[in-house]
């Protein structure tokens, strides 16, 4: 969050908290906090964020509630108690924004909260009405910045002033000129540094990644006033608090001219404050999914290495097996000789004993060798799941159902890494479509949903669908509510194609059966099944796709 994106949060957030009644404080992650502040019109709250990649303060929808416990929320819930907010202030071009409390309006602050959004160094201070620190997110040690070192009971330090010069505009622009040509930089080096409160994105937004790359010395008369007129209209929007905010690349921008052409990037219809949050809520989801992504796709890819070398180890044991009857042969032709000694007599003995070992064990490797290549089915089939989850909590939930497998599969006396679904646990919630006749399409994103639609939930008459010899997910078609079409059978044949690891394919073979031929293994893992028969489709993955972009997904109705 640059300068101008935090003046225009708090242009828009200061008449709806002012004065506000301080209600509750909760700690989400270890770098957000969230305060609750009551007003007439209702409970407003306020997300306060030091993470290095993402420092922001903008407003929230009501959240869950979470993270009371925390020790910094428990010290804001107690320092805050009894008093409201009554003051927002940020001053110049510092990214910093303190927030007063005291009893009343129109008295003096007696707690101040002050937030410095500073990337790496951005910091959370609870001050009392004498600038003391009561506390604060992180300690800074000296050993971590020798210029402000700042712990509990420290007098409050304001950071060090911004280098650069603060924009103004009327700054002749001569002096301007001069001070971008100074030193030989592309123009955008130039402006950040010779400014203050100017941000890589705030760059973009007013001459584009080609213009700020060019020399400063190198422009052009033309390029020059266009530049000027740009840098013009960004001072004249924030002096008239001219905000709104709108889509611009992969970022969003704050700010408008007063010539802004119709045919730019519409403002979001949100509010500023909430289309923020919703921005900064996607991105943050987004990283937290492919952290959690390469997460599991480590311990799924060394699980998965595991069985395979396990798998080796008893096809090598079965090669030994297969031994058995060339040691009989060879027992057989000692016994066979004219006068057989002792000697070969215990020999041969000694040969058929292990012939006959080997041949029970056969049985036993071939169920172990069965068992390792369930094993590795279902950690394929655990992968294309993981790889096309496409929201956080699809994810959390196949991350919640592969830690408890794990935690079952540790060994007496030792914790699982995962933690163990309590008996009290919602059920399933499979992604439902409606087909081109009407009919329920019911899709297993995990093992746990496809063990949910395929034999608990699935009726006589419903149809299964199953990409072949290819891991994916379980489609079922509800034809037991009413009578299917070719349509309705097509479209789950595209659909049991686009949910599979041959979803980049242009047509993936798909097995349809009766849902009544579908048996549970026994001892295999959830969402396992084996048929017999059924008929083999050709399921097209776009297909799907444009099903899936013309019918949402049907709200799944709790189950009794």
């Amino acid at each position: 969050m640059d300068l101008t994106s935090l003046r225009a949060v708090l242009a828009e957030l200061g008449p709806a908290v002012l004065p506000s009644r301080f209600e509750k404080a909760q700690q989400v992650d270890a770098q957000t906090i969230q305060l609750g502040l009551r007003t007439l019109a209702g409970t407003t709250w306020l997300e306060l964020s030091w993470l290095a990649e993402a420092p922001r303060l903008h407003a929230i929808a009501p959240p869950p509630r979470q993270g009371e416990g925390s020790t910094l929320a428990q010290q804001l819930q107690h320092g805050l108690r009894g008093l409201a907010l009554v003051a927002i202030t940020q001053q110049g071009w510092e990214r910093v924004v303190e927030l007063g409390f005291a009893r009343r309006p129109g008295e003096p602050p007696e707690r101040s909260l002050v937030l410095e959004l500073m990337g790496r160094h951005s910091n959370l201070f609870l001050l009392d009405a004498q600038r003391q620190v009561i506390s604060l997110a992180r300690q800074v040690r000296e050993q971590q910045s020798r210029l402000r070192p700042i712990s509990t009971g420290d007098l409050y330090q304001a950071p060090p002033p911004l280098q650069g010069e603060p924009p103004s505009s009327r700054e002749p622009m001569e002096r301007w000129l001069q001070r971008l040509q100074l030193q030989p930089l592309p123009l955008g080096q130039a402006l950040l540094r010779s400014y203050q409160g100017v941000s890589p994105a705030l760059l973009d937004q007013l001459i584009g990644p080609e213009l700020a790359a060019q020399p400063a010395t190198a422009l052009n008369a033309a390029q020059w006033q266009l530049v000027r007129q740009r840098w013009l209209q960004w001072l004249e929007a924030l002096d008239a608090q001219r905000f709104g905010f709108s889509a611009h690349g992969s970022g969003y921008c704050c700010w408008s001219s007063s010539d802004a052409s119709p045919s730019g990037p519409a403002p979001c219809a949100l509010s500023l404050n909430a289309a923020v949050a919703r921005y900064y809520g996607d991105g943050l989801a987004a990283r937290q999914r492919q952290a959690m992504q390469q997460q599991w796709r480590q311990r799924l890819s060394q699980q998965h290495l595991r069985e395979q070398r396990l798998l080796a180890q008893q096809h090598l044991l079965l090669g030994e097996s297969e031994r058995a009857d060339a040691l009989q042969q060879q027992a057989d032709a000692l016994l066979c000789q004219a006068n057989p000694s002792r000697a070969s007599v215990d020999e041969a003995q000694s040969l058929y004993k292990r012939a006959r070992r080997l041949r029970r064990s056969a049985a036993v490797i071939s169920g172990r060798i069965g068992l390792h290549q369930q094993r590795l089915a279902w950690l394929e089939t655990s992968l294309t799941y993981l790889e096309q989850a496409e929201t956080l909590a699809q994810l959390k939930d196949l991350a919640l159902e592969l830690g408890a497998l794990e935690a079952r599969a540790e060994p007496r006396g030792r914790s699982g890494k995962g933690a163990r679904r309590s008996p009290a646990d919602p059920p399933p919630q499979p992604l439902e479509l409606r087909s081109p006749g009407g009919l329920r399409l019911q899709v297993g994103r995990n093992h746990r949903q496809n063990e949910w639609i395929s034999l608990r939930q699935a009726r006589r008459g419903d149809l299964w669908f199953h990409a072949q010899e290819c891991p994916g997910s379980h489609v079922v078609l509800k034809s037991s509510e009413q009578a299917c079409g070719d349509a309705d059978v097509a479209a789950a044949a595209h659909v049991a194609a686009y949910f599979s690891r041959g979803r980049g394919n242009a047509r993936v073979p798909v097995v349809m059966v009766q849902t009544t031929e579908l048996q549970r293994i026994p001892g295999a893992q959830p969402g396992t099944v084996r048929h017999g028969g059924g008929e083999v489709l050709w399921g097209e993955p776009s297909q799907a796709a444009a099903l899936l972009a013309a019918a949402p997904s049907l709200p799944v109705e709790p189950s009794a």
